[in-house]
């Protein structure tokens, strides 16, 4: 979810109580400045999504593979 700070300020206790389930992307005039997430990640969860960005076989550095990995955002 994304909220501008004013927003952000305003509601603290609503925000707050939605990071537990999913990240708080805070903007400033129109950039992200800040993202509140919980700190109970679930760190299986987080390498699971990372299985298959690079194939093992790859003859791919690690500047190809960043650029892959930004490019799919």
């Amino acid at each position: 979810m994304i909220v501008t700070a004013t927003e952000f300020k305003a509601n603290l206790g609503k925000y707050l109580e939605m990071a537990m389930k999913q990240d708080i992307f805070i903007t400033k005039n129109g950039k992200n400045i800040a993202r509140l997430t919980s700190p109970t990640v679930n760190k299986l969860a987080v390498l699971d999504s990372l299985v298959g960005i690079a194939p093992a076989d790859s003859a791919m550095d690690e500047k190809i593979i960043r650029e892959e990995r930004l490019a799919r955002q």
